[in-house]
């Protein structure tokens, strides 16, 4: 049985989150301009994780991200692309762009109520394809019953089967919804084995907030400053416009410093997300993705 360290339980005063993250947004409003936009657009997972999904689509979806930079010559590409597993083969024969990462959402997403072995398979089986992220759900049902040693031992089971991928945890912060829950679940995840901590699945309301996103970062501080640990923070679900993504860049900035502020480090998972940031960026109206 994995060890729980301590660190994991915080009181948050009254107010205190929304009033930081208004702070920080009101400091954000002047990094609205290319140069973090290109930030943000190179930090992207472009996603596509709908039922209707399938290998025709996947083949399109990776010759687009292929072809972006004869497209746009001069503005990096997206960090990944993030998909079924079922896709993750089709998206690895037609990706070209070798420094663009293949990521697969797996471990029964989105809900994760299946089996540990299950899970354990389709992250192998999705690595064997070529995937070199995966991203799982965190046992919700586990850690609302507060059965804390056994969400983090199948997370370190599951960050096992990654092999060399790297592993998002997904904290479904909609379902958390309080910033006490948050914070112990960042540290359940990153003591663990996550090399990134993630904010939603995108299929819960609310998804993506400013507010988790804060504590999230103060929680992935507090474990670098006692283990000298870097864990990256992906923020995604329903991240569309570009204003959206600078304040979660000045949150990252503010907490974590810029040495976060690459997508080793920081992620945001998005679809539409990509052609608002390139109308930012360009001053003209993009509808590439």
């Amino acid at each position: 049985m994995t060890q729980i360290l301590e660190g994991i339980d915080r009181k948050f005063q009254e107010g205190e989150v929304a009033q930081a993250v208004a702070r920080i947004v009101k400091i954000s409003e002047v990094m609205n301009n290319p140069q973090w936009y290109e930030l943000a657009f190179s930090c992207i997972d472009l996603t596509t994780l709908n039922s209707t999904d399938n290998a025709i689509q996947g083949d399109k979806f990776a010759k687009k991200v292929s072809g972006f930079e004869k497209e746009f010559p001069g503005l990096p590409n997206v960090a990944a692309i993030c998909v079924y597993p079922t896709l993750v083969k089709t998206i690895k024969k037609n990706l070209l762009a070798s420094q663009v990462n293949l990521a697969s959402v797996a471990a029964g997403f989105p809900s994760s109520q299946t089996f540990l072995a299950v899970k354990e398979l389709e992250i192998q089986m999705a690595v064997a394809d070529g995937a070199n992220e995966i991203d799982i759900v965190l046992n919700l049902g586990n850690f609302l019953a507060e059965d804390y040693a056994s969400v983090i031992e199948e997370i370190s089971i599951l960050k096992k089967a990654c092999g060399k991928a790297h592993l998002k945890v997904i904290l479904e912060t909609g379902a958390l919804k309080t910033p006490e829950k948050i914070w112990k679940a960042s540290h359940l995840a990153m003591q663990a084995g996550a090399d990134f901590i993630k904010t939603s699945t995108g299929k819960m309301e609310p998804a993506a907030t400013l507010d988790a996103a804060w504590v999230m970062c103060s929680a992935i501080k507090d474990y670098f400053d006692k283990t000298q640990k870097k864990i990256g923070f992906k923020a995604a679900g329903g991240i569309v416009q570009s204003a959206e993504a600078i304040g979660y860049i000045a949150i990252v900035k503010e907490l974590l410093g810029d040495e976060w502020l690459n997508n080793k480090l920081f992620r945001i998972g998005a679809s539409r997300l990509a052609n608002n940031l390139l109308t930012s960026i360009t001053g003209e109206a993009i509808n590439y993705f």
